[in-house]
């Protein structure tokens, strides 16, 4: 189209990107798909275009940006959510990655929302300084460790759930039931529900369900630290 400028060919781009003018690159991401954008180091816009979000997306959407000069810097929308994994893969392929997650409410007010105008105004954060942080590629051993501490704390949350359903039901039990375990600390009481046969759902009328219960994320080993 007249007046649209066209990319250069990959090869010439990525041959000796020292030579090449720089290009940066905005994208504002989602779920399923990616809205990216490139403007020159003066601000100007280069082009728009959307990908998937796989890794054929990912290398695609890279090549497609190296076609226009040299990407060293990219300003990413949710690096840490949605735009996660491709933050990864521009990192990987030596791309300094910025974090954009506050939209430039100046530019929201004067031309609205779109996906285009999102990635483009993330390009400029970059251009402008705005955006200064550096996106965490989240490989590291400090994302591990975060993984594990998301994990023991969903299992200590279920744990909790379990136990407080375990006593509500309890305290409606018949008498019988409720004197057996009254006084119980939280381990033995979870212990002795989890192991009621099944025969002692005829004495108990709510015996099967304290045994559904205990049998849940409550029924585990104690450990040292557990709540």
């Amino acid at each position: 189209m007249p007046g649209t400028p066209q990319p250069a060919s990959v090869h010439q781009a990525d041959s000796n990107s020292s030579n090449v003018e720089e290009v940066i690159l905005g994208v504002d991401t989602h779920k399923d798909f990616h809205v990216a954008t490139v403007i020159t180091a003066l601000g100007a816009l280069l082009g728009s275009k959307t990908f998937p979000t796989t890794a054929a997306g990912y290398r695609e959407l890279l090549k497609w940006a190296r076609g226009f000069g040299a990407v060293r810097r990219a300003g990413v929308e949710c690096t840490g959510s949605y735009g996660a994994a491709l933050t990864r893969h521009l990192a990987a392929t030596q791309v300094e990655v910025f974090e954009v997650n506050q939209p430039d409410k100046a530019t929201r007010r004067r031309r609205g929302k779109n996906d285009t105008i999102d990635a483009e105004a993330a390009a400029r954060a970059v251009l402008t300084g705005r955006a200064t942080a550096l996106a965490k590629t989240g490989d590291g051993p400090v994302e591990m460790l975060r993984m594990f501490k998301l994990a023991k704390a969903s299992a200590i949350k279920s744990r909790s759930q379990a136990i407080n359903q375990l006593k509500a039901v309890l305290v409606s039990a018949d008498p019988q039931l409720r004197d057996g375990l009254s006084g119980l600390s939280t381990i033995m009481l979870v212990r002795r529900c989890a192991g009621a046969e099944a025969r002692d759902a005829h004495r108990w009328r709510l015996g099967r369900h304290l045994h559904a219960a205990a049998a849940g994320p409550a029924h585990r080993p104690a450990r040292s630290g557990d709540c």
